[in-house]
Parts: structure tokens; sequence; C-alpha cells
């Protein structure tokens, strides 16, 4: 399954909310930089969702399509708690 997120690099915690369009807003702890951001959002989305996950686009934007390796039936249900 496809998500839509942006994400909000050096917010001071990592959270995850739920926009009314169905996208997703992540804040990061992480800076930009190094690609520290990208690799703390696949760490972190990973352990939420307990499935891999992926970088489709959107690499080095704030706005990212992820790609988790879930059925979306499963991705939805992880993802209510949210």
């Amino acid at each position: 399954m496809r998500l839509e997120v942006t994400v909000v690099p050096k917010s001071g915690s990592f959270r995850v909310e739920r926009k009314e369009d169905g996208r997703l807003k992540v804040y990061l702890k992480s800076a930009p930089e190094s690609n520290k951001a990208n690799i703390e959002l696949l760490k972190e989305m990973k352990r939420l969702l307990g499935a891999e996950v992926r970088i489709v686009s959107g690499l080095t934007s704030r706005r990212k399509v992820l790609e988790v390796m879930l059925a979306e039936q499963d991705c939805l249900k992880r993802m209510s708690s949210i």
C-alpha cells in the first residue's frame, strides 16, 4: 500500500497526525541532512506499522510517497490507531 506523507524535520519529537485529506503528517526529531530524517522516518514507520517501508518518491522533499509492504486492509487496520 502507498501512503502520502508530509514530513516536518527537527520538530523535537516523533509523532504522526492524520490529516482530513487522508495524508499523514509525520514530525521527526532528526535534521534533513546526511539522510538522517529519511532513516528516522523509515525506522519509526516500520515500528509503528510492523512492516517494511520504503520511500517511493520524494527522497529530498518534505512530501513523500511511502510504500508499506502490507495488504491495504492490514495497513488501514494498523493505521486506525493514528
